[in-house]
């Protein structure tokens, strides 16, 4: 008896703990600090030698560059912009132009992605031909010579601003770019965007109120004329009760050139639609893979329900599908984003061509421009990265 009770106080008593350099935790905790002090020290070193190296050929570091005079002309321009500029002031037009041509290309490749994905599910034979044969070729094609291509190819033969292609004597479309009326906007203008902003957020709240009714009621709401209503309606009834407060500054040829009105560039055309047509061609295949990731039991239930095709699709099948698609389209946004780099290509005053191009040759501030340059990218992809992440796990499936 007395030796089973020491026998059993032995086996209950705890194991000795080991040397602390046998210690799992430790030992991993002292390999991760060793590992991050190699890292930092790299880092230490790498700039050390690059200050060393600069001051030896003497030439300067630091970012006061920013605030210097650039001398230099932007061909494109949201912002104002002039010759007398800082660096600085170059330095946002290039990104502003960066930003834009993103933006619209997304938005132009989504749409065109999204349809050539359900056209090449087509029924008809013709439809989905020519999609497949569209996706195959231009994907297929360097991206790069997709812009020569609309560059050098299209926008490039167009005919000189003497001969302009005219449209109803207001737009005119020549080798320098498509020129049209300049709208300026006179005191009371903001009344319309302001009933704009009122009718897109009576929208967004009629559309979720119309999802509950139709939930609890099993009623459809007519939200789609709903909301053409109110986005057509409230401008415009402003613009009725302000009496419309928008002049026109219309394009006039003076000389060997247009003045006057909005002009798009051809570099600028050029460089959207060989974006987004590309890109869109992977957009594509990504939604057919993710219309064909649902099961087709989802197709015939809807179909059963008396629902037609066009219905089935837009509320039972691309819901579901997105949740295959949005994880691979976060992908394609960010290579549209950084593709706009090729810009430089054709001459499009881009954050490429700006900054870690004209400025850096009249700078000489290789290090500090190019380091700006990369943040500055880095810091658009996270933040598409980030939206896309918060939008897939809104629309991610959640486990009761």
């Amino acid at each position: 008896m007395a030796a089973e009770k020491k026998e059993a106080l032995v086996l209950a008593k705890p194991p000795a703990k080991p040397p602390i350099w046998n210690d799992p935790r430790y030992r991993a905790l002292f390999f991760q600090v060793l590992v991050l002090g190699g890292i930092i020290l790299l880092c230490v070193f790498l700039v050390h030698n690059t200050l060393a190296n600069l001051a030896r050929q003497g030439i300067a570091s630091g970012f006061e560059f920013l605030g210097r005079t650039s001398g230099f002309s932007i061909s494109m321009h949201l912002i104002s912009y002039a010759e007398e500029n800082t660096y600085f002031r170059a330095f946002l037009v290039g990104l502003l132009n960066t930003l834009l041509v993103s933006v619209i290309g997304i938005v132009l490749a989504t749409i065109f992605g999204f349809i050539l994905g359900i056209a090449r599910l087509s029924k008809n034979w013709l439809i989905a031909k020519l999609a497949t044969v569209y996706i195959e070729t231009l994907r297929n094609i360097p991206l790069l010579l997709q812009l020569f291509f609309w560059y050098f190819g299209i926008l490039r033969q167009l005919p000189g601003p003497r001969n302009s292609i005219a449209l109803f004597d207001t737009f005119f479309l020549n080798i320098r770019g498509l020129f049209s009326p300049q709208p300026i906007p006179q005191p009371g203008f903001w009344w319309i965007p302001a009933a704009l902003g009122v009718a897109i957020a009576g929208i967004i709240f009629l559309a979720r109120w119309a999802r509950k009714r139709q939930e609890q009621t099993g009623e459809q709401f007519p939200v789609f004329w709903t909301s053409l209503g109110l986005i057509i309606g409230l401008p415009l009834i402003a613009t009725l009760i302000t009496g419309f407060p928008l002049k026109w500054n219309y394009p006039e040829l003076q000389g060997f050139n247009f003045q006057g009105g909005l002009v798009l560039i051809p570099e600028f055309v050029a460089l959207v639609l060989a974006l987004s047509l590309y890109t869109a061609t992977f957009i594509a295949e990504i939604v057919r893979a993710g219309i064909l990731g649902v099961s087709h039991g989802q197709t015939e239930a809807a179909y059963s329900l008396g629902l037609r095709p066009t219905p089935t699709l837009r509320l039972v099948i691309i819901p579901q599908a997105l949740r295959i698609i949005i994880p691979p389209l976060t992908s394609q946004y960010l290579n549209l984003t950084k593709n706009s780099s090729l810009a430089a290509a054709i001459a499009y005053p881009d954050l490429v061509l700006v900054f870690a191009g004209t400025v850096l040759m009249q700078t000489g501030q290789a290090v500090e421009i190019i380091g700006i340059t990369m943040a500055v990218y880095l810091t658009i992809s996270l933040l598409i990265s980030g939206l896309m992440n918060w939008y897939n796990k809104k629309m991610a499936l959640v486990e009761r």
